[in-house]
């Protein structure tokens, strides 16, 4: 029992700590909006207070007094001047300022936000559980900030409110206070326990509501199009969902009497009981005991009536703050993790020139599984060397523990003969030319998927792009569409944009590589989606335009890598095998092996391919 009242007084503290982070960083990033959130919020509830406690009890005190007309007109007048230039406010609020102000947040919070997430290692990404709490942090960022601070304005201010119109009420009749125990019963007791059964309820609702939003989405998806109409899983989707939807209404079933029974004491305890039995109250001791006098009543009903929604206003806020807390906690969480590679790390410069990049005693764990153990390679500049092995051998590892999207778990990497570590991180970066077999298509043009915003002068690009292209053996494809290398690649945003086969995509891929002016290429599995021939003058074409640089390529196929000036080849995490391609083969080892195996399937399918052609 202890632990839980411990771990709950931990949650309580760290949601007061993440809504003084949100209200601090909105303070940071836009104070005029903290300062109007705060000024309407307190005016809101003084608003309600004063109606309530002290206009209506004057009104009638100075009618029942016989005070001058002119006098009540006076009073009357200048609190609708008072309250219409409150009002005006408010709408200069909702209609300037807070759009303006939202739009500011916006601009600022997600310039912090994508600074960050640009700084952050690659690991972040690749981790399930820290992806997912920056795609929350991320969503609706802007909006919920503002929120959060709005709803600790609600509790400040909601709480003062509630402890003022506790005094008024007090003061004008002591026993009319415990009616305000009602409300306050109805709000933190049974509506927590609602929200407690609809939190339940949402729960044992999750699994079957996920099948529908997949069935939902499935169905109007192009990429499961073609097995809808030409398969029958359709009848078993159709199964699944109504499965799912008997699911949701059974669930309903179990927690329907629960929630309306606590749904009814919440209303009776929160309206019914303090409005009907307030005024029954006053009424008596008005009526019939005359204890108490017409402003009095008005002043306990009219406060009645603020008091509840004051409570209801407090209560929500406090709700929120809890409920804010959690998605502040993952900002904060995201916003101050301290990155292990940052993106802005300043170092020594690297150069350009490459003289050897050496792996000594390099090993890797990923989440506790050895992928690299020991590895020793040393690629001096200016030649070409060839990753090959099978799938799951560490080749793509090495590649991105040299770029530094990972550090070794033990032993260095040396640029020159120092350690990359030593090295700014973008300068370092700034070497190397990669095509990765698993990159990705923006919604731009042809030119600018090449080039990637590389710093081009205007009148060199069509130029740096279209040699691009022809090295890779895209271009004439390209020049085919409506509008050459200027088209839009993918349909998202242009329903002209143009979507390129497996193999074209590819192609365009590793023309970034060709466009970059860097001292390395790196080409992993550049050919995966080519047919022999194409990938044989893909390779003629890379060994040709890269002939002045170092380059490192990884591939498969083994026909490919023959004319490396070194080749390494890998087998779980180690090399198991290097040398020349003339070596290994009189090695008659593992590589000799495999190469003859890919030889007489080639040769298999040429055959095939040849008697195709005379059938």
């Amino acid at each position: 029992m202890n632990k839980k009242l411990e771990k709950k007084s931990k949650e309580r503290i760290g949601t007061v700590k993440n809504n003084i982070f949100a209200f601090k960083l909105l303070c940071k990033i836009c104070p005029q909006a903290v300062f109007h959130i705060g000024f309407r919020t307190l005016i809101d509830y003084g608003e309600w207070l004063f109606y309530s406690a002290f206009f209506m009890r004057y009104v009638i005190n100075a009618l029942q007094e016989g005070r001058a007309f002119s006098t009540l007109l006076t009073f009357i007048g200048i609190c609708v001047a008072v309250f219409a230039s409150k009002t005006l406010y408010t709408d200069y609020i909702f209609g300037k300022v807070i759009p303006i102000a939202t739009t500011e947040v916006n601009k600022k919070l997600y310039q912090i936000l994508f600074k960050k997430s640009r700084n952050v290692e690659l690991e972040c990404f690749e981790n399930a559980d820290f992806y997912d709490k920056y795609t929350l942090a991320m969503k609706n960022a802007d909006t919920r900030l503002i929120n959060t601070v709005e709803k600790i304005f609600g509790v400040i201010f909601g709480a003062i409110a509630s402890v003022c119109a506790f005094i008024f009420m007090f003061q004008v009749d002591k026993l009319s206070v415990t009616f305000i125990l009602l409300p306050i019963i109805g709000n933190f007791y049974f509506r927590r326990l609602n929200s407690h059964i609809d939190y339940k309820r949402n729960k044992d609702m999750a699994v079957h509501n996920r099948r529908i939003d997949y069935i939902n989405r499935v169905m109007y998806l192009k990429e499961y199009a073609k097995e809808m109409r030409l398969t029958k899983v359709f009848q078993l989707l159709r199964h699944q969902y109504r499965d799912a939807i008997t699911g949701v209404a059974d669930v309903t079933k179990k927690y329907v009497w629960k929630s309306a029974v606590l749904h009814w004491l919440y209303v009776m305890f929160t309206f019914t009981f303090i409005f009907e039995g307030l005024l029954i109250y006053g009424a008596f001791r008005t009526l019939v005991s005359q204890t108490i006098s017409l402003a009095q009543l008005a002043v306990i009903t009219s406060m009645m009536v603020s008091t509840t929604w004051i409570l209801i206003g407090f209560t929500d806020s406090v709700t929120e703050c809890f409920k804010n807390g959690l998605f502040v906690e993952y900002l904060k969480t995201f916003l101050e993790y301290k990155e292990k590679i940052p993106e802005d790390y300043d170092g020594a410069d690297p150069g350009r020139t490459i003289e050897s990049i050496e792996f000594r005693n390099v090993s890797f764990a990923y989440k506790d599984i050895r992928v690299l153990e020991n590895l020793n390679m040393k690629f001096e500049g200016k030649k070409t060397y060839a990753l090959v092995g099978h799938n799951g051998a560490g080749k793509s590892t090495i590649i991105k523990l040299l770029l530094r999207f990972y550090d070794p778990t033990e032993g260095e990497i040396l640029l020159n003969g120092r350690n990359i570590k030593e090295y700014n991180l973008q300068k370092y970066r700034a070497l190397f030319a990669t095509a990765f077999q698993d990159n990705r298509m923006f919604s731009m043009s042809v030119a600018d998927n090449v080039v990637l915003g590389e710093n081009i002068p205007p009148e060199k690009k069509e130029e740096v792009v279209t040699q691009a292209l022809k090295l890779s053996g895209v271009y004439e494809k390209v020049m085919s569409l409506p509008k050459g290398i200027d088209t839009t690649l993918t349909r998202e945003f242009d329903d002209q944009g143009a979507v390129l086969s497996g193999g074209e995509f590819q192609k365009i891929v590793v023309s970034r590589a060709f466009a970059r002016d860097c001292p390395v290429k790196v080409f992993d599995e550049p050919s995966s989606a080519l047919d022999p021939i194409a990938e044989y003058m893909l390779f003629d074409n890379i060994l040709k335009a890269c002939r002045d640089n170092t380059l490192l390529f990884i591939s498969h196929r083994l026909s490919s890598v023959q004319n490396a000036d070194y080749v390494f080849l890998l087998e779980k995490g180690k090399v198991r095998e290097e040398g020349t391609h003339r070596q290994l083969m009189e090695k008659k080892g593992v590589y000799a092996d495999m190469y003859t195996k890919q030889a007489q399937n080639y040769l298999a399918d040429s055959a095939k391919q040849t008697e195709g052609i005379w059938a």
